[in-house]
């Protein structure tokens, strides 16, 4: 069972103590994947056109014999085209439905097992290096801190410990890593894209506060932790830091596939 350092606020190493049995969990890239984009998809917000979209004219055909194409044409004499699918202004052929369901299912067993091996993931030097995350060699993965982490109120001493510990440098990345998006995504909302640096696990509502606008930085509490944290884009590997009452609590909790 591997063991992993404590470290204090000011950066020191306080004890050591053994990872729970879930992180010897086997690596599922499969499973992660499989997990993460059905949370996408039930996320994903429904949109369609308007049903009568390119269908308000009034519209006729004269018939055959004319020696013009047997489609609607506006009233008025003007003989211009409308309402049908290949007509300037004519309605779209198979325009996207509000209607259509985008959800998907997946068995508790295996989303379950999705976050247990994205989790032991994290205690991967390997693979959280190959998601681009920086860190210092010397830090034992996952980083465990002490609980009175849970009190930094203040963003400048979250901002002291990363340093301290050698993992602001990820943050860094992040921030400078920030840049406007490709396509018609920026005029809908998402103008950004910046990667994701370190996931903090902790149950303190002041860190929560202090954190949470570091660049790439994600705060959760342990009982929110879900896929989409652990494996952002699907990938396992999360550069991550949990507090140590935080770890206890996942060593602890019931998991289904382990029933």
């Amino acid at each position: 069972m591997n063991k992993v350092n404590v470290y204090g606020i000011d950066g020191s190493i306080k004890e050591t103590v053994e990872l729970p049995s879930i992180f010897d969990t086997p690596f599922r890239p499969d499973i992660i994947k499989k997990s993460f984009w059905a949370l996408m998809s039930n996320k994903r917000q429904p949109y369609g056109a308007d049903p009568r979209a390119g269908m308000k004219h009034s519209v006729r055909w004269p018939g055959k014999g004319r020696g013009m194409a047997r489609t609607p044409r506006l009233h008025g004499g003007t003989g211009r085209a409308a309402q049908a699918p290949n007509a300037v202004g004519g309605r779209r052929a198979h325009p996207p439905k509000a209607e259509k369901n985008w959800k998907e299912k997946i068995n508790k067993k295996e989303k379950s097992l999705s976050i247990l091996s994205a989790l032991a993931s994290t205690s991967n030097p390997e693979l959280v290096k190959a998601r681009g995350h920086r860190f210092d060699e010397k830090l034992t993965l996952p980083i465990v801190v002490e609980d009175s982490f849970n009190n930094l109120s203040k963003t400048k001493e979250v901002v002291n410990f990363f340093k301290k510990i050698g993992v602001y440098q990820d943050i860094e990345r992040a921030e400078n890593g920030r840049k406007i998006r490709a396509g018609k995504g920026k005029r809908r909302g998402r103008k950004y894209k910046q990667p994701k640096s370190l996931l903090v696990i902790a149950e303190g509502e002041s860190v929560h506060k202090s954190a949470r606008n570091l660049a790439g930085v994600d705060v959760v509490k342990p009982d929110q932790l879900n896929i989409e944290h652990l494996a952002p884009g699907g990938v396992a590997g999360r550069l991550t830091l949990m507090t140590l009452s935080a770890l206890k609590y996942l060593g602890e909790k019931q998991w289904i596939h382990m029933k």
